[in-house]
């Protein structure tokens, strides 16, 4: 016998175990037969003894559990060649998300990094998948059917699963696609074909690119004169033809033919989203349609049905006949529920009686085609577009309803309206702002030179002291405006979004005053951003001074509380919000929020246009937030505002997390250090401005500081004086000038002189100009600026233009 045999539980398992049992059994016999001497009770109590022991092991042996002593982990090996399938991606993950296997195909197709939910699917798919693992966790199980993914669709089967309950098991199957077009091709080789022949409608399948993929004998007999034909690959185009007055016939009849109706239907699936290149089904009706043939309309019927097209077939009376769920859906019916007796049951009153007209006149007349704008019962504020088209020989089938749901048309032409508005508006600022910075230019250049001549204490020194103050203001007032036109010059930095609010908390503090309390969070673990630190100061101002107003403007005001937050956001965040402006990636943001009286719905979408403010007369300019907007945006960031009137208002403003590149930041910060000024010195200038103003003060501005300086008016004449022979250490040039600009005179005069340095001014951005003006030994010079920064700026360039030239010198001596 094998010594590895179990036959009992544990402790009474054997023959040595029953031995002491079976000794005391004995031994209590013999005292109880000594004792009393009766040898019936002696037997009594050994039965009774017997008895009970043998119910004691029975019981134990049914109780016994096998021992499982020092069990050995899970082989995860053997459970991937058990989910090994070739039509199926299967992946199990514990209870933190994480893929703990996964199968071939899955790998194949979402990569083993990704798990699930967060898959190459749309956000819509994975939101529901994140549903099915919550239900699955809490159920045990769960499907989800059709979810959308890059590649495909798929069916998803979520299931608990280990000893534990603690893994899930998911299996995605690919749901097969079918082939409308093939399926279509198909159908008009066969019965449906021969049906539309019976009803003397011609009926063709085009592929994108205008090829035959199948038609029906109809069709064939009249394009090529045999119904036997094959035309398949052949351009649809060839053999049709138009009149001078548009209308179209079959190329083989000519123009003496009968003239053709066709209806254009896409084939493809309703439920996906739209493919350009789907192929394209055309029904050909014409004026010699023969009798009508009842039996036709289901087959027209189940064709419809197929098509993502909203279309629908009305009687001679007006009376709906079909109408298939691409209809239903965009006129807002239920799809398996009942339709109105009349079409004009779906529009509003006022819309009923044209379209009812509308209706009886092309049932009435000839085959004909038309569109009308409706608003329909169930979105009577967004009106559609319905297309009419008269048939004939389809039974008792006499008009052709078409309904295109326009309201996301709609909502793009509003975006595109606004858009073209604010890029409008946004060239016209930054117009205007370089044409203004040109006037301030000579009028803060003007007051520094006379200013030269007064002193402190002179009755004229607190005038003009006062007129240059004034035209700093006028010259923010312009960087507002190129902030809104994105186009003014930013000075970017790597930077902590909590660092520059800490900055200016101070001076909001002063800003908003005693009553309203401010409040500041920031999240852990920022990312860096990469934004001029002025300007994102200058952000913040504006959106706390306006939560400010706010606040005030209650007629019960006791101040309130603006809080000032940055957060880290995520990719998954961003398809949480399911904000359809702002792409998936990583940010920071930076929240205001406050306890205001809100911004009306009507306001919300043009609070960001300059000019619009909700402020009394004079008490706003609204440039605040178009400014803000124009910053945000050159930043390459997104700004959002949410508000519900009573409520107060949040602002939130995504900066994109900077990615340093190796070895960029250095050389950049090399590349933007200012070189030490060096003031007032000698050399050659030539200075080319259009604006006889800006020329004066500027010549007059270096000519004090000891420069001699030849002015020309324009690109050309500038030119000119260096072709003539001048020499000169420098070039002072304008940007935007009549005939030659700035930098195309440049590039010439480089060719002449490699090494001149040249200087750039202008009332644009430094950004706006960079492709035109980016070449080695360019620097430039915002507008308007003062005596003072331009005398600094050209001793600067040519201090570091005769500090780089002089190694080469002292090299050249020495040889």
């Amino acid at each position: 016998m094998s010594g590895n045999t179990v036959t009992g539980p544990r402790g009474l398992s054997s023959w040595p175990d029953w031995l002491p049992v079976a000794l005391a059994l004995v031994a209590s016999a013999v005292v109880i037969q000594l004792l009393t001497g009766l040898w019936l009770l002696t037997a009594a109590y050994a039965g009774a003894v017997l008895v009970f022991a043998l119910a004691l092991r029975t019981l134990a042996a049914r109780n016994a559990v096998p021992a499982r002593e020092n069990l050995a982990p899970p082989d995860w090996s053997v459970t991937v060649s058990a989910i090994e399938r070739d039509n199926m991606a299967a992946v199990i993950t514990d209870g933190a998300g994480r893929v703990v296997c996964a199968n071939t195909r899955y790998g194949e197709w979402f990569g083993f990094d990704s798990a699930p939910p967060d898959l190459a699917l749309d956000d819509a798919s994975n939101e529901r998948l994140r549903e099915a693992a919550r239900e699955a966790w809490r159920t045990g199980a769960c499907r989800v059917e059709s979810l959308v993914g890059t590649s495909g669709r798929w069916h998803a089967d979520v299931r608990r699963a280990g000893r534990g309950q603690d893994y899930l098991v998911w299996e995605l199957a690919p749901v097969e696609m079918v082939d409308l077009g093939a399926r279509v091709t198909r159908q008009l080789g066969d019965k449906l074909g021969k049906a539309l022949s019976r009803a003397g409608i011609q009926a063709a399948a085009v592929n994108a690119d205008g090829e035959i993929m199948g038609a029906n004998k109809d069709f064939l007999r009249r394009a090529t004169g045999d119904s036997e034909s094959e035309l398949a690959g052949r351009e649809f185009v060839e053999f049709l033809t138009a009149d001078d007055y548009e209308r179209i016939f079959y190329a083989r009849e000519g123009t003496s033919g009968e003239d053709l109706r066709l209806l254009h239907f896409p084939i493809a699936d309703p439920d996906l989203p739209v493919d350009d290149s789907a192929p394209s089904l055309f029904l050909i009706l014409d004026g010699g349609i023969r009798a009508s043939d009842s039996a036709a309309l289901p087959e027209i019927e189940a064709l419809l049905a197929l098509l993502p097209l909203g279309l629908a077939m009305t009687d001679r009376d007006g009376r709906f006949l079909f109408a298939n769920k691409a209809f239903r859906r965009a006129a807002g019916l239920e799809e398996q529920g009942e339709i109105p007796p009349f079409p004009s049951d779906l529009v509003v009153r006022e819309d009923k009686g044209p379209f009812a007209d509308a209706i009886r006149r092309h049932a009435a007349g000839s085959s004909s085609a038309g569109a009308m704008p409706v608003r329909l019962e169930a979105s009577p504020d967004e009106p559609v577009t319905l297309s009419l088209a008269g048939v004939r020989g389809l039974g008792d089938a006499a008009v052709l309803l078409s309904l295109k749901d326009t309201t996301e048309e709609t909502r793009l032409k509003r975006q595109v309206a606004q858009a073209t508005k604010m890029q409008a508006v946004g060239q016209l600022a930054g117009g205007v702002a370089h044409d203004f910075n040109n006037v301030l230019t000579a009028i803060i250049g003007y007051c520094d030179l006379m200013l030269l001549r007064h002193a402190p204490g002179d009755s004229d020194y607190d005038d003009i002291q006062q007129i240059k103050a004034n035209s700093n203001r006028a010259a923010s007032l312009t960087r507002q405006l190129l902030a809104f036109s994105r186009q003014q010059t930013l000075r970017p930095q790597v930077l902590q979004l909590p660092d520059v609010v800490s900055e200016v908390s101070n001076l909001l503090k002063r800003l908003i005053g005693e009553k309203i309390q401010l409040r500041v969070d920031h999240d852990r673990a920022l990312g860096a951003v990469r934004a001029d630190p002025q300007q994102l100061e200058q952000v913040i101002i504006n959106l706390a001074v306006n939560a400010r107003d706010a606040m005030m403007s209650k007629s019960d005001s006791d101040g309130g509380v603006l809080t000032i937050s940055t957060r880290r956001i995520g990719p998954r965040d961003v398809r949480a919000m399911k904000n359809e402006v702002l792409p998936p990636a990583n940010y920071t943001a930076l929240v205001v929020e406050d306890t205001g009286t809100g911004i009306p719905a009507d306001a919300l979408g043009k609070i960001f246009e300059p000019f619009y403010t909700t402020k009394e007369m004079g008490k706003g300019t609204g440039l605040g937030l178009s400014t803000v907007y124009g910053i945000v945006k050159q930043s390459g960031g997104y700004i959002f505002a949410d508000s519900h009137p009573g409520e107060g208002a949040r602002f939130a403003v995504y900066l994109p997390v900077h990615v340093p590149v190796a070895g960029s930041e250095p050389a950049r910060k090399q590349a933007e250090a200012e070189p030490r000024a060096v003031f007032g010195g000698t050399g050659a200038i030539l200075l080319v401005e259009d604006e006889d103003t800006v020329r004066a003060v500027a010549e007059r501005a270096l000519t004090r500081q000891g420069y001699k300086v030849t002015t020309a008016k324009d690109g050309e004449e500038g030119l000119q004086i260096v072709r003539d022979g001048g020499e000169f250490d420098m070039v002072i040039s304008d940007v935007v000038m009549p005939t030659m600009d700035g930098p195309a005179m440049a590039r010439e005069i480089r060719e002449l002189k490699p090494d001149l340095p040249v200087l750039f001014m202008s009332g644009y951005a430094e950004e706006q100009l960079r492709r035109e003006i980016d070449f080695t030994g360019m620097h430039f010079l915002p507008k308007p600026f003062s005596v003072a920064q331009i005398g600094k700026k050209v001793g600067a360039i040519l201090g570091e233009h005769a500090a780089a030239a002089k190694p080469a010198e002292t090299g050249d001596g020495s040889m």
